[in-house]
């Protein structure tokens, strides 16, 4: 029987209990990893309980990526109990949409912390070990919005155009240790966040679709895959769009 490409490797993924995050851990998982599926409180048991219920490998931990002694503290506990790293998936993330005219400072801060600082917090940690084996796969959850900009989303604009910036620098910094660094940019996917735009907006932003249609997680899950993979070995710094061709 052939080994599954993820065999043996260990992934932590950020924001797994809902949505794109859930569908990347299901996908590594089923591929042979063993998925920590993180998210604040207990939110991503469901998640790691579906991943085992299907036979996959996964167990749930309470993170709050906000606060970077937890981030250190589950990392270190990943490693005493696995004593490895080789998959980092940096997918959480909100958005507090406003015009800037309206737009509070907590709101502006909330969503950088989470979106971008965040993704700092996590590689960080991770990197010690990753230089250590000399292998990993750094990949963080961008969006279309950070690379065409939206009306009212200045905020996540900004965390997310900081994401792709933070992506090819840090790129650059280990790629001498066999790390690579990629990012993911979704377009317009069917997931409880694109569910709370107006109907209007949703319209609007299909519209703009060539392929015609919202894209799924799975979808993103797929190219997230592909990105920790052995196959994309010689793949760093890049931003794989995953948008119907909504921005070429």
């Amino acid at each position: 029987m052939l080994a599954l490409p993820l065999s043996d490797r260990v992934a932590i993924v950020t924001g797994a209990s809902r949505g794109i995050g859930r569908a990347i851990a299901a996908q590594l998982a089923s591929r042979g990893a063993h998925v920590v599926a993180t998210a604040r409180g207990d939110h991503a048991r469901e998640a790691a309980e579906a991943i085992v219920s299907a036979g996959g490998h996964a167990e749930a931990a309470a993170l709050d990526v906000t606060e970077p002694e937890g981030v250190e503290a589950l990392v270190a506990d990943v490693m005493k109990r696995h004593g490895r790293i080789d998959i980092l998936v940096s997918n959480a993330g909100i958005a507090r949409d406003q015009l800037l005219m309206r737009m509070k400072r907590t709101d502006w801060d909330a969503v950088l912390d989470t979106n971008l600082t965040a993704a700092f917090s996590c590689a960080q940690a991770v990197l010690r070990p990753m230089l250590r084996q000399r292998h990993g796969r750094i990949i963080t959850v961008t969006s279309v919005v950070g690379q065409m900009g939206n009306p009212g989303q200045t905020n996540y604009a900004a965390s997310k155009a900081g994401l792709i910036g933070f992506t090819r620098a840090l790129a650059r910094e280990v790629a001498s240790r066999n790390i690579t660094v990629n990012a993911v940019a979704p377009g317009l996917i069917d997931t409880e966040m694109t569910q709370a735009i107006s109907d209007e907006a949703r319209a609007a932003m299909a519209a703009q679709i060539p392929l015609g249609r919202p894209g799924t997680p799975d979808d993103v899950a797929a190219a997230v895959c592909f990105l920790a993979s052995d196959e994309a070995s010689y793949i760093t710094g890049h931003v794989l769009a995953v948008n119907g061709g909504m921005y070429m």
